[in-house]
């Protein structure tokens, strides 16, 4: 059976991993190479709370939902690298024990 809050935090983190790749991959770009600072604005801004969310989904991961500490760590230590969320996924998903 899987766990609700892994499967969640697996979610969550595929959507703050790519608002990440956007914010380094076109909002960096648009902002140091056609000097249009509001696009990095906005995407910072989003990245930020979704970044906050995923925090706080892998909180209730760890304490609700049988996360290991180990997995936890690492889990938060790939959500700070480009391509780390989905890295990391095949693992959380191993965790959860679904086979989605």
């Amino acid at each position: 059976m899987s766990s609700p809050s892994i499967e969640r935090l697996r979610r969550v983190g595929k959507i703050e991993g790519v608002s990440y790749l956007v914010l380094l991959f076109i909002a960096m770009p648009l902002k140091y190479f056609l000097d249009q600072p509001l696009a990095v604005k906005v995407v910072g801004w989003i990245h930020g709370a979704l970044f906050i969310w995923f925090c706080w989904v892998l909180a209730v991961a760890f304490f609700r939902g049988g996360l290991s500490f180990g997995m936890a760590t690492l889990a938060f230590i790939a959500s700070l690298l480009p391509f780390g969320p989905f890295v990391i996924d095949r693992r959380l998903q191993a965790e959860a024990g679904g086979k989605s």
